[in-house]
């Protein structure tokens, strides 16, 4: 018989680990506690890592991408406090291999990989349902669900769970204990969102920043979608995202900025988007992603923050390689969750401590610190885009006419 793995949540880490699963020989059953498949999401980067890891799910070709074509002077730009903009370096500038995508971009793949295409099953997805109770025997692991339609609750048993329901992980709380064990408050915000057009007076494509200590706002162009905007702010008072409008809280946030027409369109257009995400930055610090026959991956297990900007990258790779590892040793689960947290911990760590550096580059701390970044990125983008621009100009010079070898007279 087929081992059966229960997997809580139909994010990336999610849907990464199912596809990873299967791969491995295993009958995944994916639990969702939302009504539907959501089909939102804001910008994120995938690096070479994600890309990667893309490939080895099977869902490359599925992956949509939209990154600008560079142009000379670049699409970046920042804006000071007098309103005047001045070339950036951009976040896809530098290092190459980052694809631009919208996090529903990486979802919808992840969707066509788990449905199937012909020649597989698709994963059975069950909408509407979370666990309740998780319950370890010698043989496996029982599960107590529940229908948020109905109320019904049913128990059910599975070779391995898999928790991968996000930094608030109900499987984690269940089984390794409460959130304050593992989440680490990094005292700021962030608010994202799709935008219906861009900035007036920039470039579709553009992207902009503005800075300035403690609170910043950025705009990320895309090649064939109207931007989104990423707004994040310090804070040491971190309020309950639940408690009065989140969008008041933004704009309190940033209050005296609003005579910058960056900012005044931003947060208008904050007000008229459909949707948006408003939360508290943590990171989670485990010192075991597994116990038994549960396992925790993507945020559940080592949330990097958004300063990482490693979050989808490192859910596909986490997926990828739980199934590589099932694979290597599919008669011994522990021997298998053991060699896949020993290759995934070293990268995982490496990547939760440079969000530290990455965070005074989106949100600087002080203002020293934001002429320090400021003056550090410049020199970096001159080197860096004059480099793109003895490319763009070879690329864009016709081919010379061969020249004969011989004269004739």
């Amino acid at each position: 018989m087929q081992k059966r793995a229960l997997v809580v949540g139909l994010g990336i880490a999610g849907m990464s680990a199912a596809i990873g699963l299967r791969q491995a020989g295993w009958t995944p059953v994916i639990v969702e506690r939302a009504p539907e498949r959501r089909t939102g999401g804001y910008f994120i980067f995938m690096f070479p890592e994600g890309v990667r890891a893309a490939a080895d799910l099977g869902i490359a070709d599925h992956l949509h991408t939209r990154n600008p074509e560079w142009r000379p002077g670049g699409n970046s730009w920042s804006v000071d406090r007098r309103g005047r903009r001045k070339p950036a370096l951009g976040l896809l500038d530098a290092p190459s291999g980052l694809a631009a995508v919208l996090r529903s971009d990486i979802e919808a793949a992840l969707w066509q990989g788990i449905t199937g295409d012909g020649t597989e099953d698709a994963v059975e997805v069950r909408f509407a349902t979370t666990p309740v109770e998780i319950t370890e025997g010698a043989g496996g692991v029982r599960v107590l669900l529940e229908d948020a339609g109905t109320g019904k609750q049913y128990l059910e048993e599975f070779d391995l769970v898999v928790g991968a329901d996000g930094m608030r992980s109900s499987v984690r709380r269940m089984v390794f204990g409460p959130d304050e064990d593992y989440l680490a408050n990094w005292k700021a915000m962030i608010c994202a969102f799709q935008m219906k057009e861009q900035v007036p007076t920039y470039e579709a494509s553009d992207s902009i920043i503005v800075s300035r200590p403690k609170r910043a706002m950025w705009v990320f162009g895309l090649a064939d979608h109207a931007p989104c905007a990423w707004l994040t702010y310090r804070t040491d008072d971190i309020p309950d995202r639940f408690a009065g409008p989140s969008i008041e809280q933004v704009r309190a946030a940033f209050s005296g900025m609003e005579d910058d027409p960056v900012v005044r369109h931003v947060l208008d257009s904050l007000e008229q988007a459909p949707d948006h995400v408003f939360d508290s930055i943590h990171q989670v610090k485990m010192d075991r992603w597994s116990t038994g026959r549960v396992v925790l991956v993507g945020d559940a297990a080592w949330c990097m923050n958004t300063y990482s900007a490693m979050g989808s990258s490192s859910s596909l790779r986490g997926g990828a390689a739980l199934g590589a590892a099932l694979r290597e040793h599919p008669d011994d689960l522990a021997a298998a969750l053991d060699a896949w947290e020993v290759g995934l911990r070293p990268y995982i760590t490496s990547q939760r401590r440079s969000a530290r550096i990455k965070q005074q580059r989106f949100v600087p701390s002080s203002r020293p610190v934001q002429v320090l970044v400021s003056g550090v990125l410049d020199l970096v983008r001159r080197v860096v885009h004059r480099r793109l621009a003895a490319e763009f100009t070879a690329a864009a010079a016709p081919t010379a006419a061969a020249v004969p070898s011989g004269r004739t007279r």
